[in-house]
């Protein structure tokens, strides 16, 4: 069948990812200096870490609304036999609730929560791209598709915390005591929502690899076709750390790198990268 995978930019696959696997891409919008922007458009992460280390605001993320779905979902409805597009979680923004009304009267798009952001979003797509080229129906694509996003684990570990504190997600004195004592917090994604986990201490490259072994060390129940390395920018070096740390723990088949879009940007700022994986069928 003739069909498309298409997602929110906020998946934040690689270039050569999209075009290989021919997904459609969503931007969110973007606010940055009272101009809007649309994501990986026509603003990148840089545009906005420049903007705020020369003294500006941070920027702000907006969704997909209902009329720029529609107009892309009668589109591509013409055009394929079906199509299924994967949103960011309904609990970080509400491209899912515009998405849904947009398909509200077309038979043969289908819309899926990926329940998480980032290339955890973008690993759900992945898998839909794959069970869309094994020749699954769209209804059985869809179903797996929403067990799925409940093995799959997404979390970031930050270098500092001027973005929270600046977004209003951590207080100065918090933010402040944490740089004293070298804490590099732990971002997770559980249940669609993100929370903070573990806190790190000490340089950066270490905690990093004690944030990479916490997540992947010893484990036997993940799945070992994919892992997704994702950074907002960071030295070659500490990325070599973070590919190093994961290929000593685990055999994972493939160790992908990406960076992250404006979404995940804005709200953690320069200095974030996390690993994000899928756990196997059957485990809680």
């Amino acid at each position: 069948m003739n069909y498309l995978i298409s997602a929110d930019s906020t998946c934040d696959l690689s270039a050569e990812q999209i075009r290989d696997n021919h997904i459609g891409i969503m931007p969110l919008h973007i606010e940055l200096g009272g101009k809007e922007y649309l994501d990986g458009v026509d603003v990148a992460p840089d545009d906005i870490f420049a903007y705020v280390d020369g003294g500006g605001d941070l920027a702000a993320t907006a969704a997909v609304n209902p009329e720029e779905y529609a107009d892309c979902f009668e589109q591509w409805a013409k055009e394929y036999d079906f199509v299924i597009h994967i949103t960011i979680s309904a609990d970080f923004s509400s491209c899912f609730q515009n998405a849904c009304i947009a398909t509200e009267d077309l038979d043969n798009v289908y819309v899926v929560d990926s329940r998480n952001l980032s290339t955890g979003h973008g690993l759900v797509v992945l898998e839909a791209c794959r069970m869309a080229k094994e020749g699954l129906a769209p209804d059985q694509i869809v179903s797996q598709l929403n067990e799925l996003t409940g093995r799959v684990e997404a979390s970031f570990i930050l270098e500092h915390l001027s973005y929270l504190r600046k977004g209003g997600r951590c207080s100065s004195i918090a933010a402040l005591g944490a740089n004293m004592l070298k804490l590099r917090p732990c971002i997770e994604v559980r249940d669609g929502k993100m929370g903070v986990g573990k806190k790190y201490r000490g340089n950066f490259e270490k905690c990093l690899r004690a944030y990479i072994q916490d997540q992947i060390k010893d484990r036997t129940d993940l799945e070992l076709t994919r892992i997704f390395i994702t950074h907002t920018r960071l030295p070659e070096q500490t990325i070599e750390v973070a590919q190093e740390t994961v290929r000593d723990l685990q055999a994972f088949t493939e160790v992908c790198e990406t960076l992250a879009s404006c979404t995940v940007s804005t709200h953690c700022g320069p200095g974030t990268i996390g690993v994000l994986f899928i756990r196997k069928g059957g485990n809680p």
